[in-house]
């Protein structure tokens, strides 16, 4: 019988860097599709219907199944398992896409965006269409993320930072096309959020189908070849699992629908409102480096060594990140990017370039948080994940109501994006606070799979 070798950083960045990548490619999703919108007519209403309503709405409806790439990284150890995970998959994002057909197309729209989140009444009728085209993005991202988390497993990576970049070639297409319809039209004919909204769904879409393709090609032959998992399918286990995790991005971002409800009550509204999405797009492209590492903390930590050698790398890693941000926290670089590559108007790229700064230690929290879930998340210790999640929201909405409360009165002048941010800063750091202690308490404890054999070794 081999011992395995320790696990080395190298092994860590090979399977890192193409999600890593991956990530990064899906939050230059947003900064392209903003380029785009700030590029048309009636930029700051069209901006701000996408932004702060069409792309913070879809995601917080698909925020169930957001945790799927974790779940199917953790549990797809046999072939019948991964097969059960692919009925949930569907059924799950069938479901999440009809409940945004109801809020896109009945009253119930009206209710959520006009008096809860209380947008300006021109942005009503733009976040009203681009809600209604995003109805697929639900089911096609809880099919993608099932089919991604499998192929970790099997340390196909590379095959995920692929499907990501036909994603991306097809919003480019797709906003490439919309631009050059819209000004051969000229006016508002064709609006950013059209263009914006068709773009991001046929991205999604185009991405689960090459996720599918690649999964039965490499992760169905090589699950194939193992016996079945040492513990039955439950779906009682499962779900005891699971909805755990699937609470944690859903209360994590209910928050971006309730950041909008109080920029639209704070000074400077409807600049905080459209400069949020290119703002905060930037952001989490360096944020995703961390997200990244969530999968790779999963698949590694039954290795010899893995607890002292994921550790060295978050922490190398995290601060590579924030630096990285650091550079667009210069004004003259930050104002060269807003204005000559995202395209907003000077006072506004002044505007955003003032904000990022507030962001900058977001990347730093942001590796740690994913480098101590994805330990819970191996030791299958998940009601942590959702607790912390939970100090997270309720910190962050009580910052924000005491924000808008005083600003009510007269008391607080700040504009609502830097308020905004500055709160989720905040919470975002106890948050992580909270995961460290809970790790800790884990310690190198291990979930009943991780005696499983690693996919991999069987091909």
């Amino acid at each position: 019988m081999t011992t395995e070798p320790p696990l080395g950083l190298r092994r860590i960045l090979t399977l890192w860097w193409p999600l890593a990548g991956s990530w990064v490619l899906m939050g230059v999703e947003m900064p392209m599709v903003t380029a785009v919108v700030a590029r048309l007519p009636d930029e700051r209403v069209q901006l701000a219907a996408i932004g702060a309503v069409v792309y913070p709405v879809s995601i917080l409806i698909e925020a169930p199944i957001i945790m799927l790439l974790a779940a199917s990284t953790r549990l797809s150890a046999d072939y019948a398992t991964w097969r059960r995970l692919w009925w949930f998959a569907h059924i799950a994002g069938g479901g999440l896409a009809l409940l945004h057909a109801a809020i896109a197309f009945t009253p119930l729209f009206d209710l959520l965006v006009c008096r809860l989140i209380d947008v300006p009444e021109r942005v009503v009728e733009p976040a009203r269409l681009g809600l209604q085209i995003m109805t697929p993005w639900s089911w096609a991202i809880a099919w993608r993320r099932f089919q991604q988390g499998a192929l970790i497993r099997v340390e196909r990576s590379r095959q995920v930072a692929l499907g990501t970049g036909v994603r991306l070639g097809t919003n480019a297409v797709v906003l490439a096309g919309g631009y050059a319809l819209a000004v051969a039209r000229g006016g508002g004919a064709v609006s950013g959020v059209l263009v914006g909204a068709v773009a991001i769904v046929a991205g999604v879409v185009t991405e689960a189908v090459f996720a599918e393709r690649g999964a039965r090609r490499l992760v169905a032959p090589a699950l194939a070849k193992l016996a079945p998992a040492a513990e039955p399918w439950s779906w009682r286990a499962f779900l005891r699992f699971y909805l755990p995790l699937s609470c944690t991005p859903l209360i994590s971002i209910a928050l971006q629908p309730i950041g909008a409800a109080a920029m639209s009550r704070l000074p400077q509204r409807l600049e905080s409102m459209a400069a949020w999405p290119v703002v905060y797009g930037l952001v989490f492209v360096f944020r995703s480096l961390g997200l990244a590492y969530n999968e790779v903390v999963v698949a590694m930590s039954a290795r010899p060594d893995a607890e002292r050698a994921l550790g060295v790398f978050a922490q190398r890693l995290a601060i590579a990140a924030t630096a990285a941000l650091a550079v667009f926290a210069v004004p003259a670089i930050g104002y060269a990017w807003y204005r000559g590559v995202a395209g907003l108007d000077p006072e506004l790229a002044r505007f955003a370039t003032v904000a990022v700064a507030i962001a900058l230690p977001m990347p730093f929290y942001s590796v740690l948080q994913n480098l101590y879930q994805g330990r819970l998340v191996h030791a299958r210790r998940t009601a942590p994940i959702t607790r912390a999640v939970v100090v997270y929201a309720l910190i962050s909405a009580a910052l924000l109501l005491t924000a808008v409360m005083l600003t009510a009165v007269g008391r607080v002048d700040v504009a609502g994006i830097r308020v905004v941010l500055g709160a989720f800063l905040v919470a975002g750091t106890l948050q992580t606070l909270y995961l460290r202690a809970a790790a800790r308490k884990v310690g190198g404890a291990e979930g009943p799979a991780s005696r499983e054999p690693r996919p991999g070794a069987a091909e």
